[in-house]
């Protein structure tokens, strides 16, 4: 999204994306063999148990063998980007001035393609590193419409996988996510709200109700993530295009009937169109 050679100044495109203009320049900070190797394994403890806050996942970091505290465990879960799931007591503010919108799918149906997107973001292992990957999921036929990678939690490639998905597909009726900072930026919202969209939250920590596009991390980390070792984030792209294209018009999901997302969202479109 930042691009040097654009009129309007680095400072205004920052401003304009709500990031810090040092995030251009930002280079990954080394991280030590046993960090990264700790990480790995929070990201499968998180993943098999989401309600795991920092206590219990260093308990089970403890029985494997590692000598590490509880504090050092916050600070990797903090660099992740994960915490634990559950409904706290009060909602806590993603950032200042931030709105938080309502949660709209509650006893709701969804009975057709881009009546509700779902988007969330999740931590991803590499060989000597990590990043992060953004998806937007049709809930109605479990198809992912757009992600993207980055190595860094700013906003600007959430903002890319938005404006590609509703450029492929047109804006769905309502927008699902939780209430991270990216998504409750006003960058990430206005462009919702430019293109019509009903924006709809989960409660602070309620992992179950983005719970589809929480089967989808699943799906990513244990079918293609863990059994490879990216050794760039260029290598990671190549190989997760590889995967959506499986994912979406290959892969059978008990739950569409043995149907594929990419046949179950083209068909309902089809019927929509004749009726």
């Amino acid at each position: 999204m930042i691009s040097k050679e654009h009129d309007l100044s680095l400072t205004r495109q920052c401003q304009l994306l709500e990031i810090s203009r040092t995030g251009i320049y930002y280079q990954a900070a080394g991280v030590s063999e046993r960090d990264l190797e700790m990480m790995h394994l929070i990201d499968r403890v998180h993943l098999k148990w989401p309600f795991y806050g920092s206590r219990n996942i260093q308990g089970e970091l403890n029985d494997l063998g590692y000598a590490v505290g509880r504090d050092q465990v916050r600070t990797l879960m903090r660099k992740m980007g994960i915490e634990a799931h559950y409904r706290k007591p009060r909602a806590s503010k993603p950032a200042p001035g931030h709105k938080i919108y309502p949660y709209l799918l509650k006893n709701l149906e969804i009975t057709k393609p881009n009546q509700v997107w779902a988007a969330d973001i999740t931590y991803l292992p590499m060989a000597r590193g990590f990043c992060y990957l953004m998806a937007i999921m049709d809930l109605f036929s479990r198809r992912v419409l757009s992600w993207r990678l980055s190595n860094t939690l700013d906003v600007s490639f959430c903002i890319e996988a938005l404006s590609e998905a509703l450029d492929l597909y047109g804006p769905p009726d309502i927008f699902n996510s939780d209430q991270g900072s990216q998504f409750t930026s006003d960058v990430f919202t206005g462009l919702l709200i430019d293109s019509n969209v009903n924006i709809s939250m989960d409660g602070k920590g309620r992992w179950i109700d983005n719970v589809f596009i929480e089967r989808l991390w699943w799906s990513v980390k244990y079918e293609e993530v863990y059994s490879k070792a990216y050794g760039s984030i260029a290598e990671a792209r190549a190989e997760l295009r590889k995967y959506f294209q499986f994912y979406n018009g290959r892969r059978r999901h008990k739950s569409l009937c043995r149907k594929t997302p990419h046949s179950v969202y083209r068909a309902a479109l089809l019927m929509q169109e004749a009726a």
